[in-house]
């Protein structure tokens, strides 16, 4: 059991050391949504760079596809409105649905009639054609470009918080 001097302690290398306590609030002046693909926008919730993670809102509209895709690192997503599913697998995350994929998985996610989903990324995220050709690699660095670019070509200020 900690005694109240070490707690004292703790919280102090804590304050000194520790990433901030950080808060992004609903708005879009907090962080807005960045067009990704035709009918698809994310909202950036995090970058860490030194993890290569970031957290973000994906939110198909209508129904889509986001395209054949390979994840370098763990992915943990929780759904919060509509559903969505991976041609490749049985299931359809619905409302209160939780996901996690290990490394490695290639599969094309579909929702049919819109979503929003929160997605915790780590590692790079490859997208593949139909003939397994490397179309492009998304890392924290290009979801950061991503961000960053439309906030400047929008007037939107920055918000320092989403970097830890």
């Amino acid at each position: 059991m900690a005694t109240l001097a070490t707690k004292n302690s703790q919280d102090a290398v804590v304050r000194e050391y520790a990433f901030p306590d950080i808060h992004i609030g609903g708005g879009e002046d907090e962080s807005p949504w960045v067009p990704f693909k035709e009918n698809v926008f994310i909202r950036h919730l995090v970058f860490d760079v030194r993890n290569n993670f970031y957290a973000n809102v994906l939110w198909v509209q209508k129904g889509g596809m986001l395209g054949r895709h390979r994840h370098r690192g763990r992915v943990f997503g929780y759904t919060l409105e509509g559903s969505w599913r991976y041609l490749e697998y049985d299931w359809i995350a619905r409302v209160g649905s939780y996901v996690q994929e290990s490394p490695g998985a290639t599969h094309t996610l579909v929702s049919d009639e819109g979503m929003k989903t929160v997605f915790w990324l780590n590692s790079s995220l490859e997208f593949y054609d139909d003939k397994d050709n490397l179309l492009e690699t998304l890392d924290v660095f290009w979801f950061i470009d991503h961000y960053l670019r439309y906030c400047r070509e929008h007037g939107i200020k920055i918000n320092r918080r989403l970097f830890v």
